[in-house]
Parts: C-alpha cells; sequence; structure tokens
C-alpha cells in the first residue's frame, strides 16, 4: 500500500487551442480572430473539463506530448505583421492544429517564447511582460489559449484583466516615463496614455498597440463642421462678435427654439450655432484639447456617443427647466467630456501621473467656469429680440450630468465589455427614462401649463 504507482513520463507543453465547452463561449471584445472548437474536439474534452481558473480558462493538465515533427511548419511569412498580413482564422488554426494534435488547451510561458522566436511574432516587450504578469497569478504557470489571442489581437477580456490586476507581481520593467531614444510621435502616444489612462499597465498596453488608424477623426470633424457654420453665419449677418444679438439669428434652422421644438433634427443640430466667436472660440478650444486625447484612446464611438448623448441631454434640459428659451453651442457636448475626464482624474488620483494635474484641473474648472458665467450673463441680458430671451444655460448641466455618469463608466473601462458592467446598464437606462420624460413632457407639459411662449422667428 506504501508503494506509489509510477507516474508517467512528462514533457514540455505544447500551445494549444482553448479546450472550453461547448457552454462556455470565448469572448474577446469582437475580435474575429477567437476560433469555436471543432465539434468533436468538445465530445473528447467534456468529461475532462475542470472549473475554470481565475482568468477564465479551464483548468487541465498537460499530457506529455512533444509538438509533432512530422508535419510542415506554417510559413514565418503568413504570421509576420510587419508585412501588413493580419492573422486570420486559418492562421491561428494552422498554427495551432500543427502544435496541438491532442487539444490541451495550454502553453507553458517557456514554449511561448520558443513559439514567437519561431514565427518571428512582433510581439513588443511590454505585451510579454503583460502576458507573464498573467502567468505568474496562475499558479500552474500555464497560459490558455483565449489569453493567448487576447494578446496577440490587441483585445482583453474581462477575466484577462482582472487576472492581471490580482496579480502578486508587480511588472518588472521601468516604466514608460523613463524610457529613451524614443521618436516624435512614440513620446506624443506615451503623453497620451499618461493624460488619459491610471494604470501602467493600461498604459502599456496602449502604447503597444495603439495605431494612427483611424485617427482621431470624429472631434476633427465636428469642430470643423462647427467653425464652417459660424463662418457662414459671421458672412451672412455681417457679425462675428455676440451674433446672437443679430435680429436675424433666430431665423436660423438649425438652433433649437420652443415654439419649433417638433422640429426633432434641431435637438442635435443647434450645435453648430454658437453665440460668438468668444463662445466657439472656448468650445472649440476645450473640445480639442480633451476631446482628442481621449479620442485616441477610447476610439471615436465610445466618445462620439456621450459627445452626442450630452447635446442631446442638454437640449431637452433646456426644454424642461428653461422652456421659454432658444439653445445654441455644443457646450453640452463638450461639458460631458471634460466632466467625464475631470472626474475620472479624481476618482484615479493616485495612479494618474500626468504632470501638473492639480494645476492643470484648476485650470479646465475656470474655463468651465468662465464659459458658464458667460452663458448666465448673457440668458439675462436685455433680449435683441423680445419677447424671446437669449439662449439657455441650462444645456451645459444638462452636459454634466451625461459626463458625471455614461462618461466615467466609459473612461474608466478602458477596452473593456460596457456589456458587463452593471453601472453601464444602470446609466444607459437613467439616460433613457430621462429622454422619456422629457418627449412626453414636450407633448404635454407646454400646453397643460399653459405657458407663454415667443412667437417663432
Amino acid at each position: 500500500m506504501g508503494d506509489r504507482l509510477p507516474e508517467p513520463p512528462r514533457a514540455n507543453p505544447s500551445p494549444a487551442v482553448a479546450a472550453c465547452s461547448e457552454a462556455e463561449a470565448i469572448e474577446v471584445l469582437g475580435t474575429e480572430d477567437v476560433l469555436p472548437m471543432a465539434t468533436e474536439d468538445n465530445h473528447r474534452l467534456g468529461r475532462n473539463q475542470s472549473p475554470p481558473s481565475p482568468t477564465g480558462c479551464p483548468k487541465a493538465k498537460l499530457p506529455s506530448l512533444q509538438p509533432p515533427t512530422d508535419q510542415p511548419l506554417v510559413p514565418r511569412t503568413q504570421f509576420d505583421s510587419s508585412r501588413g498580413q493580419k492573422p486570420t482564422r486559418k492562421h491561428w488554426k494552422a498554427l495551432f492544429d500543427q502544435f496541438d494534435p491532442e487539444n490541451t488547451g495550454y502553453i507553458s510561458t517557456e514554449k511561448f517564447r520558443t513559439l514567437l522566436q519561431r514565427y518571428g511574432s512582433e510581439l513588443d516587450p511590454h505585451k510579454l511582460e503583460v502576458l507573464l504578469a498573467l502567468a505568474d497569478n496562475n499558479s500552474d504557470g500555464k497560459i490558455c489559449y483565449q489569453d493567448f489571442v487576447n494578446l496577440m489581437s490587441n483585445k482583453r477580456s474581462n477575466s484577462f484583466r482582472q487576472a492581471i490586476l490580482q496579480g502578486n507581481r508587480r511588472l518588472c520593467s521601468k516604466a514608460l516615463l523613463e524610457e529613451t531614444g524614443l521618436t516624435l510621435s512614440q513620446r506624443l502616444i506615451r503623453h497620451v496614455a499618461y493624460e488619459t489612462l491610471p494604470r501602467e499597465i493600461d498604459r502599456k498596453w496602449y502604447y503597444d498597440s495603439y495605431t494612427c488608424c483611424p485617427p482621431p477623426w470624429f472631434m476633427i470633424a465636428i469642430t470643423i463642421v462647427e467653425v464652417a457654420f459660424f463662418l457662414y453665419n459671421g458672412v451672412v449677418l455681417d457679425r462675428f462678435v455676440l451674433q446672437v444679438t443679430h435680429p436675424l439669428y433666430l431665423k436660423n434652422s438649425l438652433l433649437y427654439h420652443p415654439q419649433l421644438r417638433a422640429q426633432a433634427w434641431r435637438y442635435l443640430t443647434y450645435i453648430f450655432m454658437h453665440a460668438g466667436i468668444e463662445h466657439l472660440g472656448l468650445n472649440v478650444i476645450l473640445q480639442l484639447l480633451v476631446g482628442v486625447p481621449l479620442e485616441m484612446v477610447h476610439g471615436a464611438a465610445r466618445i462620439g456617443f456621450v459627445y452626442i448623448a450630452g447635446v442631446v441631454a442638454g437640449s431637452l434640459a433646456v426644454s424642461i427647466a428653461d422652456m421659454t428659451a432658444p439653445v445654441v453651442g455644443s457646450s453640452g457636448g463638450v461639458y460631458a467630456l471634460i466632466s467625464a475626464h475631470l472626474a475620472n482624474i479624481v476618482m484615479n488620483w493616485s495612479g494618474m501621473k500626468c504632470q501638473f494635474k492639480l494645476l492643470r484641473m484648476a485650470v479646465a474648472l475656470i474655463c468651465m467656469s468662465f464659459e458658464f458665467g458667460r452663458a448666465v450673463w448673457l440668458r439675462f441680458y436685455p433680449s435683441a429680440y423680445p419677447p424671446c430671451p437669449h439662449p439657455s444655460f441650462v444645456a451645459h448641466l444638462g452636459g454634466v450630468a451625461v459626463g458625471i455618469t455614461l462618461g466615467v463608466v466609459i473612461l474608466r473601462n478602458y477596452e473593456q465589455r460596457l456589456q458587463d458592467q452593471s453601472l453601464w446598464w444602470i446609466f444607459v437606462s437613467m439616460y433613457m427614462v430621462f429622454v422619456l420624460f422629457a418627449i412626453f413632457w414636450n407633448i404635454f407639459a407646454y400646453s397643460l401649463l399653459d405657458l407663454k411662449l415667443p412667437p417663432p422667428p
């Protein structure tokens, strides 16, 4: 009884396609490089499936198998990203099928290094650090296929990030700020990373994976359109300062007017009208200085969503709280971005490493306060077209509300699935309830309150 049964000889583990069950689909933030496992593989490995590990991969022991030597290897050039070829499903499958005939589902860190060297994959040192940090957090010292694809495709699942953040080992390499010999574009990307991201692991990931394609087109495009409309109105009205005081200003079909609130496009297009060059100039400066770096990090879709949500919330807030006033300017969207960025800095104060952050926050708050004060003053200044008052300032407050709710959730979840965040659904639900309430308010409240509105322009 005291004798132990001899254990079968063990060999180095081989890289593998993840042996995940049919019920556990691999999700990698929209990447198309993730391969579903074949049906026969599911049946073969279903019995030996172990509970998932903290990284989201199933626990499994590696058999004593060596990579097959009698099969032709995949040509090196198929996986060389420097040649402009993006790995496809066939590339991933061809590679892993050769190295994993038994579908074990794991690869050791040593074998992973060998694999990278053999196929010349251009994995930057920081990405390798991320993977090693993940491996160190795994007691088995192995990496599953899901995390391998996440890394190679520049995408990360929630389990991948959580395993890194909960790891016991700090990254051993020096911080990005200590690196020397960088080109101008590399220094710019590093600067943007430190301006917007609170964690060093995220900053390194962004620094390694960022490409200029696509560029931050949304904020640039919206700014160009706003400036173009302002110049056009300036020529037509023959006035560039305090255009809003011109008697013909309200006749423009883009701005929001309470008598024309049934024209739904006005709740959005009012951003292309500004009270004057002083109004436009401050908005453009703020949205470029804050919006462009945020778009470089989080993408046009997310930043554009925050901006547009702030714009719509601003006009709807005016229709509820300042029912007789028109609305112009992009302050709702600008204030949504700035308030989200400032709130993210405050919530991650110790992690944000941007220089002079306290001074810069103070300057940003002063600029916002100046613009808000200008709007309040203009609202109560004697109108140039009585009885209609000058444009409202409430849109600024609507943008701030969007920024500290939806905006903060987006900025705090860099490259993460928003669908997995409970706060995201809470704030989206709150926003939708507000929009529905505002719609019903605009339909019924004006007549029920018997409010005397200014005549249409």
